[in-house]
């Protein structure tokens, strides 16, 4: 790309916020034109502001460190400064909506990934290489906000990120009933070891909406535009229980799953490892290859070792076997910040490049 696009990162002093600026730092597409937080933030420089709460390894990147914070809710300010948007705004969510709707109606194009538009049926909800056609939907929603190029897209929860991928490629062999429990990771929850010391030598068996969320949103990540709306799947049904783990990072998930057309074991294998999205097909820069990566050694995915498998974008899977209820059980791994956050919103920002959806001003 011979110009690189502007970007804003909303919520940028935050956990998610923050890994946007790290992925963003190098990124071949996009460059950091703005970061913006809450009014308390605003005015400072961005090291500053993240200072004493830096949660990433590698140090703030110093092309973003010496901008200035703006006030995520100036949109009038912010929008004409960019080409769109990341959002891990950090607020209620209607005010969530409204806000990413404002920067949209300001022809500021908006990836979020926050939950307020998951639901929304004109917003598509995507994992790029599981339902990128759902992007044409962008159309009525232009239509809806009387835009030109704005819209918002929006990333699915965290929690299903992992097990959802897995599944995906086993469409074709008709899941009926699903059973998962999903051991999820700290910072998840915007928190670390060090600022969540109640999780030492713990396990937190509720997430607030977690369930709901891992049960609901792959029904619409499986559905079909129809009539300038994504019109949810009706099948399979899905039974979560989340559960919060004293990891740092990665969400685990154990997975059991009946169909209709049961499939053999080596039939599953086959459908993981010759499965690829548009992203791959496209190269997109933040694409792993491959995206699923399944592990034969009877104790892996383990969250410590494979959480970064594909730079935190690949899903790994493991533990095939027969279930004694169910057909089939595995375990999938995903990072959840990279995968499940910030990767993902990336990988879904240059999809829609390549799609057409987001060009410079």
């Amino acid at each position: 790309m011979a110009t690189k696009l502007r970007v804003g990162v909303l919520g940028a002093t935050g956990m998610v916020g923050q890994r946007f600026v790290s992925l963003l730092a190098n990124h071949p597409w996009f460059e950091v034109a703005a970061v913006a937080a809450s009014a308390q933030s605003a005015g400072k420089v961005y090291a500053e502001a993240v200072a004493g709460r830096w949660t990433l390894a590698t140090p703030v990147p110093p092309q973003v460190a010496s901008l200035r914070v703006g006030d995520a809710s100036a949109v009038a300010r912010i929008a004409p400064e960019i080409d769109f948007a990341f959002s891990a705004i950090d607020m209620p969510k209607d005010a969530t909506a409204k806000l990413e709707e404002d920067y949209a109606r300001a022809e500021a194009p908006v990836v979020s990934n926050c939950s307020a538009h998951r639901w929304t049926p004109d917003v598509p909800m995507m994992v790029p290489e599981l339902n990128s056609d759902h992007a044409r939907v962008i159309e009525a929603q232009r239509a809806r906000l009387g835009t030109k190029r704005g819209f918002v897209t929006a990333k699915p929860n965290c929690s299903l990120q992992s097990y959802v991928p897995a599944l995906h490629p086993l469409l074709a062999f008709g899941p009926t009933k699903v059973s998962v429990c999903t051991y999820q990771a700290l910072s998840g929850a915007g928190k670390t070891h060090e600022t969540w010391p109640e999780m030492a030598d713990n396990v937190i068996p509720f997430i607030g909406g977690e369930e709901e969320k891992s049960e609901q949103e792959p029904l619409k990540i499986w559905g079909n535009v129809r009539d300038g709306r994504i019109v949810a799947a009706s099948a399979p049904v899905i039974s979560a229980q989340c559960i919060r783990v004293p990891v740092s990072d990665g969400h685990l998930a154990a997975v059991s799953v009946s169909f209709e057309d049961k499939p053999t074991r080596e039939q599953i294998l086959a459908a993981w490892r010759d499965f690829s999205g548009k992203p791959q097909e496209l190269a997109l820069p933040s694409a792993p290859k491959p995206f699923l990566v399944y592990k034969d050694e009877p104790d892996r995915p383990q969250t410590k070792l494979d959480r970064d498998n594909g730079a935190g974008m690949a899903v790994t899977i493991g533990r095939l076997r027969p279930d004694a209820i169910f057909d089939w059980r595995f375990v999938a791994l995903s990072h959840n910040t990279v995968r499940g956050a910030a990767g993902g919103s990336v990988l879904t920002a240059e999809m829609l490049v390549r799609e057409g959806y987001l060009a410079p001003r």
